[in-house]
């Protein structure tokens, strides 16, 4: 089973380019889960793979897309499956 966290992402974070930019660094990482738009304002993110690169992707959150204003990052660990690649709803 591999390591993986889930995200809830605070700010300026829906319609900006969060989400997408999300899983290029995400794939870039080798990091599999996806990026969702809540209800609430906030962005969810599963980053599941190697602790390493999951735990660089939870701290690249803070930082987001060039338009993003991230003011909070909460992250928990999970557990579950997930698919292969990065996904974005």
């Amino acid at each position: 089973m591999a390591y993986c966290r889930r995200c809830i992402v605070s700010g300026k974070v829906q319609g900006v380019f969060f989400r997408d930019t999300t899983r290029g660094k995400a794939r870039l990482l080798g990091v599999h889960g996806y990026a969702k738009n809540l209800q609430d304002g906030t962005v969810e993110v599963l980053a599941c793979g190697d602790e390493q690169a999951v735990n660089a992707l939870c701290e690249w959150l803070w930082e987001g897309s060039r338009y993003a204003k991230v003011s909070n990052v909460e992250c928990k660990q999970a557990s579950g499956t997930y698919e292969t690649g990065f996904y974005t709803a």
